[in-house]
């Protein structure tokens, strides 16, 4: 089994020791029962991963000592998931699949047919972004990824048209992923690294589905509608779906042997 990880927000060179407190620190010493000796994984979800050994751990701290400091860069294509928002009981399950998955950044959005709503009420949406943003922290750290993707602002439909026309360019993709479309969504992934795209932009819309007005207006905008696959899926995990064949499809999975 891997070793869990810890977040840091500082993380010394090879041989530096590092005291994590807070939050953290309680969590390796309480739930993980850390022990001097073990080996455990701290990163900062910014790109770093460190390879540590436990120096001690108690009383809400534990001290580590680096073995070895890695810098990770970004994968390549990025991908950004716009998340319409899924009913609230699968509301973080989306955020915690496509963060496992490997998206980049998540953007929520309050598409026409969401029946959870984040508008009205005074700090609803923030309170709403927020625990995205654990839930997204939570999976980081089960999947020991070295990023902790960031949550967006909720957009709507007017704000997202006007984002799908800055990111339509000559390295970006925007792709809207739709069960009555007909062309494949993996033909659209296997051109795009052909054209030598740097960030793909997968929109996934709600349980009732796209609407057709929604649709013509993304379309407008530069996004290109696509299908998934042979079945239809539930908004919660068909982004971590796509992030599956996107990997495979890309450099994003790299081989082993490379």
């Amino acid at each position: 089994m891997s070793a869990s990880l810890l977040l840091s927000e500082d993380i010394p060179d090879d041989g530096g020791r590092l005291v994590i407190s807070g939050p953290e620190g309680k969590h390796g010493a309480a739930a993980l029962r850390l022990k001097p000796g073990e080996g455990i994984l701290v990163g900062d979800g910014a790109g770093v991963l460190a390879e540590c050994e436990v120096l001690s751990a108690g009383a809400g701290e534990v001290e580590v000592v680096v073995r070895r400091r890695t810098e990770h860069a970004p994968p390549v294509p990025a991908v950004t998931i716009v998340q319409a928002l899924p009913k609230s009981e699968r509301s973080e399950l989306a955020v915690d699949l496509a963060t496992e998955a490997g998206a980049d950044e998540i953007v929520p959005w309050q598409a026409d047919r969401c029946i959870s709503r984040w508008t009205g009420a005074k700090g609803k949406a923030e309170k709403g972004r927020q625990k995205w943003q654990n839930a997204a922290r939570a999976a980081a750290k089960q999947a020991r990824r070295a990023f902790e993707p960031p949550i967006g602002e909720l957009v709507d439909t007017k704000a997202l048209t006007a984002m799908v026309a800055d990111w339509s360019n000559a390295s970006s993709a925007v792709i809207v992923l739709h069960e009555e479309e007909s062309r494949a969504f993996t033909e659209l992934v296997t051109a795009t690294v052909g054209e030598g795209i740097e960030r793909i932009v997968l929109v996934v819309g709600p349980e009732g589905g796209v609407a057709e007005q929604e649709i013509a207006a993304l379309r407008e905008a530069g996004a290109i509608p696509a299908l998934l696959g042979p079945e239809v899926l539930r908004t919660s995990t068909a982004a971590a779906v796509a992030l599956g064949a996107i990997g495979a499809l890309t450099a994003r999975w790299p081989s082993p042997r490379g």
